[in-house]
């Protein structure tokens, strides 16, 4: 792979300078600051605007367990969409620009430029998820009183990998598809059959369609068993990548 650390650091640098650095960092630091307060609150919200509704049913009173889970399922419902959303031009856009023939021109093989592209923004993913993982877990410790770490931390470890595999599923994508909507679309579409294929008790175990719901499960303290999700996820997030480099190679740029 001639040139990679280069493109990776150029890649990196360029990187933080468009208006992605923004985006998802906006998303998830709003929802690391507000789910922890949300969570505390929203009983006594509802029950203030919807009494009348309620018939005096009394709502139970919340724990450090629902600011836990309201993070997790932020990351795994509108945080996921937007990664979506934003990487279905990751490599497409450099090939309408033309950034990607003046890449290439220099000593950068076309598997470095994929793979770095690929491996920059997963690694940029589990930076902003730890930060806001950092965020949750401080703040709910402030509002209720006590955060223990491991079911936080568990769930939004595991959710990276999760972020990760489409992250590789999005290059493949964007190699495939020139118009990054439809890229997205495509990935969205994705998602949809995995949550539907997690069903199925063999693939909601050992296939990467369990980290569809496992974080979630984790931040609510329950006993997960992850390493086969896991491993299938990172050795098909690697597949991903290598059919995306190879899929690159055979393209024209213009």
């Amino acid at each position: 792979m001639s040139g990679f650390a280069v493109f990776a650091q150029k890649e990196a640098r360029e990187f933080l300078r468009t208006w992605r650095i923004w985006v998802l960092p906006s998303i998830l630091l709003f929802f690391a600051l507000t789910g922890p307060v949300l969570a505390k609150f929203t009983p006594e919200i509802v029950s203030a605007l919807g009494a009348d509704q309620l018939n005096g049913l009394k709502l139970p009173t919340p724990t450090y367990v629902d600011a836990y889970a309201q993070w997790i399922k932020n990351l795994s419902q509108i945080a996921l969409f937007a990664l979506i959303i934003i990487y279905g031009g990751i490599i497409s856009s450099e090939r309408k620009s033309g950034t990607a023939v003046l890449v290439l021109t220099k000593p950068v093989s076309r598997t470095a430029f994929v793979v770095a592209k690929a491996a920059v923004h997963s690694a940029f993913l589990g930076i902003l998820v730890i930060a806001g993982t950092l965020v949750t877990w401080g703040l709910t410790a402030a509002v209720f009183g006590t955060a223990p770490g491991s079911a936080l931390w568990s769930a939004a470890l595991l959710w990276i990998v999760f972020g990760i595999l489409f992250i590789a599923l999005m290059t493949l994508l964007s190699v495939l598809i020139r118009a990054s909507a439809g890229a997205a679309g495509a990935g969205l579409g994705v998602y949809a059959l995995m949550a539907i294929a997690g069903i199925w008790k063999p693939l909601g175990t050992y296939s990467p369609a369990a980290l569809a719901t496992q974080p979630a499960a984790l931040a609510a303290g329950k006993d997960v068993a992850v390493l086969w999700p896991v491993l299938t996820s990172l050795v098909l997030a690697a597949a991903l990548v290598a059919l995306a480099a190879l899929a690159f190679r055979r393209r024209d740029l213009e």
